[in-house]
């Protein structure tokens, strides 16, 4: 099996997001509305998926990369969670209780599912 340097594997993800990240200090720099870079870096984002690769470089630096993608994604994750909560404290008061209901078994066989999933996985590794 061919082993592949970082460098090889993601340069076409490094020579992205520097074109992306000039692209947008230009558009900056010359008063494009803000909103509009931010809708554009967004959209980018979602179909590159540039910003993946820039969090796999940054969790191969040996012991201190795993943490710094921990410390940048869990705070996304609680606040996923607490808008998550006041809609559905939201939806309650307004009378949707039992779609709620349904919404949250169904939540809950999703997790279960995924940490069977993630358990078998770990049992039986793919070589």
């Amino acid at each position: 099996m061919k082993h592949l340097s970082l460098r090889k594997f993601y340069k076409k993800k490094i020579l992205l997001l520097l074109f992306i990240s000039s692209v947008f200090s230009i558009a900056y720099y010359y008063g494009i509305d803000e909103k509009l870079i931010v809708l554009t870096a967004f959209i980018l984002s979602v179909f590159t998926e540039v910003f993946v690769g820039v969090g796999a470089l940054i969790a191969a630096i040996p012991i201190i990369g795993p943490m710094i993608v921990k410390l940048i994604t869990i705070p996304i994750f609680w606040v996923f969670n607490a808008m998550g909560t006041l809609i559905s404290g939201i939806a309650i008061k307004k009378g949707y209780a039992t779609e709620m209901a349904r919404g949250r078994i169904l939540t809950l066989a999703l997790l279960v599912g995924i940490i069977i999933g993630y358990i078998i996985g770990n049992f039986i590794p793919i070589e």
